[in-house]
Parts: structure tokens; C-alpha cells; sequence
């Protein structure tokens, strides 16, 4: 009796393997199911893009470098937001909230000289992201980044690191 006994519960626990090697290869919202979790329980991000156009200099550099003379872009901000599903809803939260938040600084900044925005005597991109940071981070809980581009090839991201860390920004 002794040797039938090992013998299930080698067979027992290698379907027990089986199965669980089968399952991780399902989808986190499978596993998540299978667990007695709910779907809605995942963390999501959200990205909302938006476009300004504006004109800048960077009154920093030497006087020779191309980007110290007047210019404009047409320049790209991401807004990322992080959270958990809403269990009925079914989304972290409604996209028309994100641009209602980013709606009076997209104002600031559309068709204006960017030098002229108190904040942004020195508009770089990473000065920008900042500066949207934090004028977006009380409207939008969950703000996890911000990203500015310039160009199709230069961009910047901003995650608010000196927030978290409880250092004056």
C-alpha cells in the first residue's frame, strides 16, 4: 500500500507543476482571475497627448549656439497617470478629467513666448516638464510622469522625483 500511496502523490504533485506551469503563461488578468482577484484590481497607466506651439530661447547658452536665437517648436506633453481600475467603472479614471486638469496651463503655454511665463524665464524642456509637474500634481492623483518633446527626436521625462523625496522643488 505503502509504494501506491508515493506513487499518487508523485502523479498529484506533478499535475499540481503542470498546471501551475500552464497558468503562468496565461495573461495577468487570467492569473489574476484564477487567484479570486478581480480584474479591475490591476494597476493601469494611462498616457494623454497633447500639442502647443510656442517660441523660445535659452538665454543661457553662448550666444553662438543656435538654440540661444528666437525660435519655436511645435512641442508634444504626455501626461501619465497610474492607479488601479475603478471596480465598476472599469478605468483609472476618465481622459476628459486629464485634459480638463492640463486645460488652463495648455493655455499658458499655446502661441505664447515661453520666456515670458513667470516660471520659465529659462524654457528648457526639462525646465517645462517641471513646471507642468507641478501645476498638474494637485489636479490629477496618480501623476506619474510627464513627458515634453520638441522635436519627433527630443524629448524629456519628468517622474517627480524631487516631490517624492520630500525635497523643495
Amino acid at each position: 500500500m505503502r509504494g501506491k500511496s508515493g506513487k499518487r502523490k508523485a502523479e498529484s504533485g506533478k499535475r499540481k507543476a503542470k498546471k501551475a506551469k500552464a497558468e503562468s503563461g496565461l495573461p495577468a488578468v487570467a492569473r489574476r482571475a484564477k487567484a479570486g482577484k478581480a480584474e479591475t484590481e490591476m494597476m493601469m497607466e494611462l498616457r494623454k497627448t497633447f500639442q502647443f506651439e510656442a517660441a523660445h530661447l535659452l538665454p543661457h547658452l553662448p550666444k553662438t549656439h543656435k538654440c540661444r536665437r528666437l525660435h519655436g517648436h511645435s512641442f508634444k506633453v504626455e501626461i501619465v497617470v497610474g492607479g488601479e481600475c475603478h471596480p465598476k467603472l472599469g478605468w483609472v479614471m476618465d481622459y476628459a478629467d486629464i485634459t480638463a486638469a492640463f486645460k488652463s496651463t495648455w493655455e499658458k503655454l499655446d502661441h505664447h513666448y515661453l520666456n515670458e511665463i513667470p516660471g520659465l524665464e529659462n524654457p528648457t524642456s526639462e525646465n517645462v516638464a517641471v513646471w507642468i509637474w507641478r501645476r498638474l500634481q494637485r489636479r490629477l492623483p496618480g501623476l506619474s510622469e510627464i513627458v515634453v518633446a520638441e522635436t519627433c527626436q527630443s524629448r524629456c521625462v519628468y517622474r517627480g522625483a524631487e516631490e517624492r523625496r520630500g525635497r523643495p522643488a
